[in-house]
């Protein structure tokens, strides 16, 4: 997925190089970009993709000229194929499913996705394959699932979270919870375009062990999300989206 880079930018546009992986609270994709390695968390899809034997299908591949597939935690992502001003704007869910897919790949203008499926009369293991196109799959389902950019973590001061992916969801809501004994505050801060511009949109006030939601406005748009914690504290902050 590596390209040349434009050297006029000053290695602040060019292509990019992904890499996915996770943790308990998020699906985690990397990109390389300019020599470093920038840092992002996705929501997961279905909770049943958790389980060991599922979490190594997760693929990246280009099946169209410039245009990427990730499949990861029971969700289709198409991702951008160039990075802009050194930040990765433009990721967006498709579609969140069931399906184990082991394996993605283009052939003869066709989007072949492979099967590692179970049938529920023999149990056993059933291989084949799906022959469609791409934007077939937004008809799949609709994108929803969570993630947590922070699980149980001992944040400082000032602190703040990875970004979090906002776009491509309808109805999304954010839920922070305090383990310590003292109250805690926390900033909902959004990248409306994706360029590294952050901006207030929310205050949380946490009190001791409680717990604190915001519901943001039906359709509300935003390429990222992070939390920034005001005080030192023990916080888990969740994003649900549907």
């Amino acid at each position: 997925m590596a390209g040349k880079q434009n050297p006029r930018a000053g290695g602040r546009y060019g292509n990019t190089l992904y890499a996915v992986g996770f943790d308990r609270a998020s699906v985690i994709p990397r990109v390389l970009h300019d020599g470093r390695w920038l840092r992002y968390r996705l929501p997961k899809g279905p909770q049943s993709f958790d389980h060991t034997w599922n979490t190594e299908w997760m693929r990246v591949r280009e099946v169209q000229i410039e245009r990427y597939l990730m499949d990861a935690f029971g969700t289709f992502f198409e991702l951008p194929p160039l990075v802009y001003g050194g930040h990765v704007a433009g990721i967006r869910p498709i579609a969140t499913h069931l399906r184990i897919c082991p394996d993605m790949v283009s052939w003869r203008g066709l989007l072949v996705l492979a099967g590692d499926q179970t049938d529920n009369a023999v149990g056993q293991p059933q291989s084949g394959f799906w022959f469609g196109h791409l934007d077939e799959l937004w008809s799949w389902g609709k994108p929803a699932g969570q993630g947590s950019v922070w699980w149980h973590d001992t944040v400082s001061p000032g602190q703040c979270s990875a970004p979090f992916l906002m776009n491509g969801y309808d109805q999304k809501c954010v839920h922070v919870v305090n383990g310590g004994e003292a109250s805690a505050q926390v900033v909902l801060e959004v990248d409306v375009l994706g360029n590294g511009e952050w901006h207030e949109l929310h205050h949380l006030a946490v009190s001791g062990g409680g717990y604190a939601h915001f519901e943001l406005p039906q359709g509300y748009g935003a390429q990222w999300a992070r939390a920034r914690a005001q005080q030192a504290a023990t916080l888990t902050v969740t994003f649900t989206y549907s």
